[in-house]
Parts: structure tokens; sequence; C-alpha cells
């Protein structure tokens, strides 16, 4: 889908150079995505947030702790 018409930037863009370590204002600088008319901004924005490797995606696992109590149980 393309998220910036004028320079015409993609969401796999973005969620690609997020995924790759980089912030939404070096993004901008890389892409130009939000310099023109600005309508994109808060789309491209959420998206590389979302993309983002400075918030990891918690694993979830479904095991048995050998008979332990789970540690989020006293909570």
């Amino acid at each position: 889908m393309i998220v910036c018409v004028c320079h015409r930037i993609s969401d796999r863009e973005i969620a690609r150079h997020a995924r790759a370590g980089l912030s939404f204002d070096e993004i901008q600088l890389e892409l130009g995505v939000a310099t023109q008319c600005g309508c994109c901004e808060q789309t491209a924005r959420e998206l590389a947030d979302q993309c983002c490797s400075a918030h990891p995606v918690a694993a979830l696992h479904n095991t048995v702790h050998d008979g332990a109590e789970h540690p989020l149980a006293a909570l």
C-alpha cells in the first residue's frame, strides 16, 4: 500500500527501514516520507513505531514449568 503519495513510498519500504533500526526521523530523511504535503505523517509514524526494532515483540510460550508455579501467578 502506498503511504506517501507525493514520493510513492509504500508501507513495505517504511517497515523495512524501521526493522533495520532506523527511527522515523531517519526514515523521513532517507525516503522523503512526510516531507511534502504531510498528509501521510501520522500513518508513517505509526507504521515505523509498530515495526521499530527498539520495541521488541514479546515471545509467547506455551510450556509447562516442571511443576513450578508460573512466575506471574503471584501477581
